[in-house]
Parts: structure tokens; C-alpha cells; sequence
């Protein structure tokens, strides 16, 4: 009775909170809840049975193991509840989605019963989350002679699972609710601060947008029983920031439906729309769970008699209303003719985009998962029975236009293509499966990883993957209460099943926090490689990476592919040269600034950003790549010299290998492995047999953007532009300045050098301008707070081997240590220099902040609301992003500098410098890595 008492406890808590009791994960207490259901005298059978019924988690969760057991004693007659007869435990098994649930309904299906066997079989009909292990029970009974396995194979080589589904709805009525007016950062519908919270999907459920909005969004549905609400950006991209699936699994839970009348709080097919579309990898999430998302395209730019755009007194085009959404109006979705109505049947725009064959598909099977299990699931079934596939789903799209070169991309996805026509060269706008090289978890969302890898019934890393990594770096600043109980069962989840591990769960080696995109961008050894990972950054500077939501993430681990369009891409050249001043991080803001400048829209936008920056070694290079997530693209693909490529890939070597000598590496040795095909891949290049990966001459691009150099006179910086009278125009990355704008005025409250921006170079940055610094002013005062965490150990041992480490303690006034970890966030900061562990920091947002309302000045990423620092009553907070020594500067000066200072602090420093690739590439190195 202990579990069960403690979960009653646990209960109470909850309803104080407002909740429910939280779904059961646990088998030893769904043991107890049978025990009480089986002894009929019980005073806690009632809430036992509704418990057991109701509220345990399916898959491969240890209460989903107890759970089917007993149902197949109650199927078989050794058990007997009244409340549950053996066709209600057959329902119940068939929505507990594999695992365990299809090992019972094999054993019945292939058992002696012939009734319980056919009952069982129809069951089994039903069910896509097969793995291996089912599928060769399944194959050797058929070829034993088995009739029923007959049976159920044939219905799955016809993929009846599927065709057996009911079409979706021609019209689905939808009322509009908008969000907030301009981009809505995913921070909105999942507050980074509330990231502990992310697997207990009630909880968090609570934390979105505001009680207010989740209450108007009730009420919408109370007057609006027949319709769907409908979350809009207004003048905006939804989703923007982040590749969160606890976002779209908040937004199910308050508008969507509920997936299983028994699994609690997992609700899908939510409705979402923007004025500007939905975020590439925000999108994917949503198809993840069968929901659809909108272009409205419901604002459009004036133009004036020649047809071109008419400009406000900032030169940004003014917008006129197309037609209105605001808040209440009552549409319809045509899933027949692809066209959004209004309510007397007015055309407002062609949705066809939202309705593909793929995405009718996910919402007809309630998410994408079902569609690539069903795929796989009806391809073994036409092998085994020897019988030609004949696809019950629409056909992978495949573009092939003749006499077409290929982009970086399309080379790539052409390479790791499966289930395509052979021999056929594809394009952009093609939809394929594609194999998957290496998978990136992070802790944040690494919870719901596990959870969606225990719902779909996975066990173990596909053996296709060349590695799996789970990162720490993003609980990395404070372990609270709540990092220490979410943390190790993450970790222990995660190395059993496969993957590398930033923490041990035995405790052998050190934890290791270093920020996972860093992790990632050393484990990527070819650039030919495809990589997933749980986050909006994972974008390495060799193969092409895609951020993605948990969900997406656990797919990829468990079947080492993924399903998605080759995008098209921006070509990003350079010309001139950097000024002496100059930091890289300028040429990445100017980048942006120079685009918009160039093409007047955001061309980088859902598509791929193949850069030709070939004299960067990756980890200089991953500056920019990293930044194209705040340029809205999908991707980005680094151009890389021969010799270039050659130095990162032994960079990236040594690295693997220090994770080695840790302990890190698993018994199928991965991180070896790894090692092994980058010498493979050096060998390759060194011979002439494969050369770096470069596009075709022909190529085809959607745009080409160059980036002149010239131009880059003075530090750039990315403004939130808070109090912009336009809301759509705030807390966006295209307000791009120059440090003069500011006028040497602007106070900053706190600097930050830290985040996955930022390399070894800039910590070397830091320290040499402090000494320099101290050389003409004798000893450097700070006017306001410095952060300043390395994103990873090897760079902090680096630092100290080279001496860079000791001015960087003299000045700090906090220095972390492992073995004493900060047990509670800072809340107050001092005007001194803060050396924080190697992880994400302020950029994460969910541990450290900023006091509210300051001005921070960062190497971050993020200058959305809310997410490096709140807003206080009498201020909002703001933050701006910038290169390493210009944040430095406005730390000690407690205010932005001018153009004069700033020169005469850098002068003399390293700072990390590009030139342009040369027709004969150069083979110098920068000490910048």
C-alpha cells in the first residue's frame, strides 16, 4: 500500500495546484492498484479500477508492461473483473500502442484459442508500433504455417491500419484566437523557465501564453461548440525561436482533441496559423501530431502606382489587411477544395500548402508517427508474403529537372535518399525519407524525448545511426531540486537505450555540460552527413542539420530516419574585406541586414542558407551557421575548402577522442566509430576521391545573397527595438544597427560572452582585452556585471594550458565549482566578472536571468521576451546581441561604447577574422578553434 498511499498524497498536492492525479508510469504501483481492483472488499478499488483504466501510461512504460499482462489474464480467464470484460481489455490493449500491448496480443493472436486468436488478430489490424522483435514472431509463424499470421499479414501488406481510418472532414470549422500580434516566439506557448516541467504535460499545460488567454480560449469554445480554436501570429511567424514539442503539446491540450480516451492530457491535431506561416521546424511538430498549420498571408504589403512596395519612415514596407482574423470570427477550412473561408463562404486564400497528400495523411492517422511506422509496417508485410508493395500512401514526391546541377542540399539528400526510384537525381520541392547520421537530445526537452521513444515502443538506438548524444548543458547553471530529479532518470533513460551521455548515471566520469550544439558540431564527421536534434540550433558547419521537436527527435533515434521536403537555398557569398577592427559576429549581423537590404523580404526564410565560407574551421564557422536559425532559414550548409574541412575533421577527432579517454563511449563503442569513418572521410578528401562537398556550377538557386565586406565599417548590433510603435516589429532579429546608432549612450546593465555563438577564440577575446586594458589603466573596474561562460571544458582546459585561464580568475569575482554546484538561480548580480560553468546560461533562460527590466548586452541568440530577461513594472527588459569584445567594452564602460573606443580597445587583439574563399584556397589556420 506504500506507492499506492504516496500517490494519494501526491494527489492532494496536485489539487491544490488545480490538477489532476498525474498519469502512472510505475509498474510496481500499477501492481498495487490490481492487487486493490482483485480484492473486492477493498475501500480503494472504485478509484483503483478507474486509475488502472484511465490514467496509466501506454507504450513501453514499466505500468504499461503490468498493465497488459493482467488484461491477457482477464482475456484468458485466469482473472475476472467484473468491470472489465475480455472485449474491454482487447480495447484497452489497443490503445496502449505497442510494446508490451503487441507482445500480449502476439502470444493470443498466435496462441491455441482460436477465438481469443481471431479476436486478437482484428486487434492486431489495427496496430503500426511493431518492432523487429514482433515482426520475427510474425514472419516465423507465417512461415511455420500459421493462418492467423497469415491473415494479419496480409491486411497489413494492404495497410488496412490505415485505409481502415475514417477520411478527414471536408469542413472543419474553425474560430480564430490571436496570440499576439507579431512573432510569436515558442517561449510564449512553453516558457523556457518552466522547462522542468515539460513531461508533466497537465503542469505545464498551465505556463502557456497567460490564465487570461487559456481562459478567453475557453470561452471561445463554450460559445463555439461546432468549431476549433484557431491560435494566429498576427502580422507574424508562429512558432519562431525554437523546435519545441511541450509548444505544440500545450497548444493541443487547450484547443486540440484528446488522442485516447484512456491516456490522459495527450491531446492532438491543434490548428495554428501565422500572417507569415508557421516556423519550418515548428511546423514539423505540428504534423508530428496531426494538426495543421496556416500561411494566411492576411496582411500584404502597399504598393504604390508602379507596382512597388510604399515604405514607413524606418524604409520597412507598410502593410495593408487582406482580410481580418481578429479574435472571434468564425472560418472554415476546406479540406477539398484547400481554401480558408470566411463565414458567408468568401474565398480568403489558398491553403494548399497546409493540405499536402503527405499532410493529410498525418492528420488522417492522428500524426506523423503512425504514417512512417505504417510505411515500414506494410513494406515487411509485402516482402515476407512475397507480393509486389502496393502503397496504400501517397507517393514520396520526387522533382527531378533535367539538365539541373545540384545545391549542397539536394547533393546531400540525393545521398542519403531511401525508398526513392533508383537512378532518379532529385530536386527541391521532392519529399523523401532520408537516412540519419547522428541524433542530438537535449535536457530540456530530453523528458519528452523519453516519453514519446516509451509511447512509440522503441527500445533501443536504431543501428543505422552513427551516434546519439543527450546533453546537460541546458540545465547546466543550477542543480535545483528540480534539475536533480528530471536529470539522472534522463541520463539513465537515454544510456541504456544507446546513446552517449553528457552525465554517467554511474557516476564514472566527469559531467559533462559542454552546449550540445558544440557536442554535435565535433561528433559530425563527413560533410555529407544528416543531422536531428532537439533543438532550433542544432546547426553544424559540416553536413546539414535540422532543429527539431522532441517528438521528431525520437523518431529519428528509433528508426534512423526522417521524412521531410528538400528545401530549396539561398546562396551566401562574400566579397572584400574585413577592417582590422571587425569581428566575425559583425559579418554574421551584417549578413542579415545586407539580405534584407538586397531582396527587401527574408529570402533566408524556410529555406537552406548554403554559405561559401570555406576558410573557417567549423568552429568559427558555426557562428554563422548557429545565427541562421534567427534568420528563420531550415538550414544551413556550409562551402568548405579541402584543407579547411581537413583541419576541422582533426580537430574534431582530438575531441572524440577526449571524450573517449573520459569513459564516455558505450559498449558499441559509437564514439570509435566516429573516429574511424573521420579518417576515412581525410582519406577521401587527401586522395582526390571525394573532394569537400561543393554544389554544381548549374546549380539553382531561390536567390543568392552577397555579403560585401567593404561595408562592415563598425560593430553590429541585434536590436529587440522594444518600444517600436509597431508590436509586430519588436522582439524580432531583423532590426540590425550599427554600435554608432546608439551614440556611446545606451546603458547596459549586464554583459554576457557565452552560448553556443560563441568559440575558444572569444575566451581568449575576454582575456586579452582585459590585459589589455590593465596594461593602460592599471586594473579594470566593471560599471556593470560580466557573465561569462565557455561553452565547453576542453576550451577551459585549453585556456589554462595557454595561460588565458589566469587573467580570466583574477577579475572573476564567482567561479564555478563542479564540485559544489549552485543549488538556486541568481536573482542579484555585482559589478564583477562571473565565470559560470560550460553550458547555456542566460541563453536558456529556464535557470539563470537577468535582474527584470535590464539591458543586457550578449553573444546570445535569443532576444525574445521574456527569455534572458524579464520585464520589470517600471522597465522592460531588453536584449541586445553582439560581438564578444564589444559586449566586454560595455560591461566595463557599463554602457555601449563608441566607435572610438572600441577601436582603440581592440587594437592589437586576435579577433577572429574571414576572408573570402580564394580560387587556390590558402592553407593557413586560424588560432581562433
Amino acid at each position: 500500500m506504500s506507492l499506492y498511499t504516496d500517490y494519494l498524497n501526491e494527489i492532494e498536492t496536485r489539487k491544490g495546484q488545480g490538477l489532476h492525479p498525474k498519469p502512472i508510469d510505475d509498474g510496481a504501483l500499477v501492481a498495487e492498484l490490481i492487487a486493490q481492483i482483485k480484492d473486492a472488499g477493498n475501500e480503494h478499488r472504485a478509484d483503483s479500477l478507474n486509475f488502472f483504466i484511465y490514467n496509466t501510461l501506454p507504450g513501453t512504460t514499466s505500468a504499461a508492461g503490468v498493465k497488459a499482462a493482467f488484461l491477457k489474464d482477464i482475456i484468458l480467464g485466469t482473472e475476472t473483473v467484473a468491470e472489465i470484460t475480455p472485449e474491454f481489455a482487447f480495447e484497452l490493449l489497443s490503445h496502449m500502442k505497442g510494446g508490451p500491448s503487441v507482445d500480449v496480443l502476439l502470444d493470443l493472436a498466435l496462441g491455441d484459442d482460436a477465438a481469443v486468436a481471431a479476436t486478437a488478430a482484428g486487434v492486431l489490424k489495427t496496430q503500426v508500433f511493431l518492432y523487429e522483435a514482433d515482426t520475427d514472431r510474425l514472419a516465423a509463424a507465417y512461415k511455420a504455417g500459421n493462418a492467423v499470421a497469415k491473415d494479419i499479414l496480409e491486411s497489413y501488406a494492404k495497410a488496412e491500419f490505415f485505409t481502415a481510418l475514417p477520411e478527414i472532414d471536408e469542413e472543419i470549422k474553425v474560430i480564430t484566437y490571436i496570440a499576439a500580434e507579431g512573432d510569436i516566439s515558442t517561449d510564449l506557448l512553453s516558457p523556457g523557465n518552466q522547462a522542468h516541467s515539460r513531461a508533466d504535460r497537465e503542469l505545464h499545460g498551465k505556463c502557456m501564453i497567460t490564465p487570461e488567454a487559456q481562459a478567453e480560449i475557453q470561452a471561445l469554445q463554450a460559445k463555439h461548440p461546432e468549431a476549433r480554436v484557431m491560435l494566429i501570429a498576427e502580422k507574424g511567424t508562429m512558432g519562431v525561436g525554437s523546435s519545441r514539442m511541450s509548444g505544440v503539446n500545450n497548444v493541443a491540450l487547450w484547443t486540440g482533441k484528446q488522442a485516447s480516451p484512456y491516456v490522459p492530457f495527450v491531446n492532438i491535431a491543434p490548428i495554428v496559423a501565422g500572417t507569415n506561416g508557421i516556423s519550418p521546424i515548428f511546423l514539423t511538430t505540428v504534423g508530428v501530431t496531426g494538426g495543421i498549420g496556416i500561411d494566411l498571408k492576411n496582411w500584404v504589403k502597399k504598393l504604390d502606382a508602379d507596382g512597388k512596395p510604399v515604405l514607413d519612415a524606418n524604409g520597412d514596407p507598410v502593410l495593408e489587411q487582406a482580410y481580418s482574423v481578429e479574435t472571434g470570427k468564425v472560418l472554415t477550412i476546406n479540406t477539398k477544395t484547400k481554401k480558408l473561408y470566411d463565414a458567408d463562404g468568401t474565398e480568403l486564400v489558398d491553403i494548399a500548402s497546409s493540405l499536402t497528400p503527405q499532410k493529410v495523411e498525418f492528420i488522417k492517422a492522428g500524426g506523423s508517427y503512425a504514417v512512417v511506422f505504417g510505411k515500414k509496417l506494410q513494406t515487411f508485410a509485402a516482402e515476407t508474403l512475397g507480393q509486389e508493395l502496393k502503397s496504400a500512401y501517397a507517393a514520396s514526391k520526387e522533382v527531378s529537372v533535367e539538365g539541373q546541377g545540384l545545391t549542397a542540399v539536394e547533393k546531400i539528400f540525393n545521398a542519403n535518399a531511401r525508398g526513392v526510384t533508383p537512378g532518379k537525381v532529385l530536386h527541391a520541392g521532392s519529399d523523401v525519407r532520408v537516412r540519419v547520421n547522428v541524433v542530438g537530445s537535449q535536457d530540456t526537452t530530453g523528458p519528452m524525448t523519453a516519453q514519446e521513444l516509451e509511447a512509440m515502443a522503441a527500445t533501443v538506438i536504431s543501428p543505422s545511426v552513427d551516434v546519439g548524444y543527450q546533453s546537460g548543458c541546458h540545465t547546466a547553471s543550477v542543480w535545483d531540486q528540480k534539475a536533480q530529479a528530471n536529470i539522472p532518470r534522463l541520463m539513465a533513460f537515454m544510456n541504456k537505450f544507446g546513446l552517449i551521455t553528457a552525465r554517467d548515471p554511474k557516476g564514472e566520469y566527469h559531467s559533462m555540460t559542454d552546449v550540445i550544439h558544440k557536442v554535435l558540431n565535433d561528433i559530425t564527421v563527413s560533410d555529407w552527413d544528416i543531422i536531428i536534434g532537439g533543438d532550433s540550433h542544432t546547426r553544424m558547419s559540416k553536413g546539414v542539420a535540422f532543429g527539431a521537436d522532441s517528438g521528431t527527435v525520437a523518431l529519428a533515434l528509433a528508426t534512423g530516419e526522417a521524412t521531410m521536403p528538400i528545401p530549396q537555398s539561398v546562396k551566401v557569398t562574400f566579397k572584400g574585406e574585413m577592417a582590422d577592427w571587425m569581428d566575425f559576429r559583425d559579418v554574421v549581423h551584417a549578413t542579415q541586414a545586407q539580405m534584407l537590404k538586397q531582396h527587401g523580404d527574408n529570402v533566408f526564410q524556410g529555406r537552406i542558407i548554403e554559405v561559401h565560407i570555406g576558410t573557417l574551421l567549423a568552429d568559427q564557422a558555426f557562428t554563422f551557421t548557429d545565427w541562421t536559425a534567427e534568420m528563420k532559414a531550415k538550414a544551413s550548409i556550409c562551402i568548405s575548402n579541402d584543407e579547411t574541412l581537413i583541419g576541422s575533421l582533426e580537430l574534431a577527432k582530438s575531441r572524440i577522442q577526449i571524450m573517449i579517454d573520459k569513459g564516455m563511449d558505450n559498449e558499441a563503442g559509437l564514439l570509435a566509430g566516429l573516429i574511424a569513418k573521420a579518417d576515412q572521410r581525410i582519406a577521401d578528401i587527401k586522395s582526390g576521391a571525394k573532394p569537400a562537398l561543393t554544389p554544381d556550377a548549374d546549380a539553382k538557386y531561390f536567390a543568392e545573397v552577397v555579403v560585401d565586406l567593404d561595408q562592415i565599417v563598425e560593430p553590429m548590433i541585434a536590436d529587440p527595438d522594444v518600444n517600436n510603435i509597431d508590436v509586430s516589429k519588436r522582439y524580432t532579429h531583423d532590426t540590425i544597427r550599427p554600435v554608432s546608432y546608439y551614440g556611446g549612450e545606451k546603458k547596459v546593465d549586464l554583459g554576457f560572452v557565452g552560448s553556443c555563438m560563441v568559440h575558444k577564440g572569444d575566451m581568449k577575446i575576454v582575456a586579452q582585452m582585459l590585459k589589455n586594458l590593465e596594461k593602460t589603466a592599471g586594473k579594470v573596474e566593471f560599471k556593470a556585471p560580466l557573465v561569462v561562460a565557455a561553452p565547453t571544458y576542453n576550451i577551459i582546459d585549453e585556456l589554462k594550458a595557454e595561460g588565458d585561464w589566469e587573467i580570466l580568475e583574477k577579475y572573476s569575482g564567482f567561479e564555478f565549482d563542479d564540485l559544489k554546484p549552485k543549488a538556486k538561480a541568481r536573482t542579484e548580480y555585482e559589478n564583477i566578472l562571473y565565470l559560470e560553468r560550460p553550458g547555456c546560461n542566460l541563453c536558456m533562460g529556464n535557470q539563470e536571468k537577468a535582474e527584470k527590466g535590464d539591458t543586457v548586452l550578449a553573444t546570445s541568440t535569443r532576444l525574445f521576451q521574456g527569455r534572458v530577461v524579464e520585464d520589470s513594472a517600471e522597465k522592460k527588459g531588453e536584449s541586445l546581441l553582439a560581438s564578444t569584445p564589444v559586449v566586454v567594452l560595455s560591461a566595463i564602460l557599463g554602457r555601449t561604447p563608441n566607435l572610438d573606443e572600441y577601436k582603440a580597445a581592440v587594437e592589437g587583439i586576435d579577433l577572429t577574422k574571414f576572408a573570402p574563399p580564394k580560387e587556390i584556397p590558402g592553407t593557413a589556420r586560424s588560432v581562433h578553434f
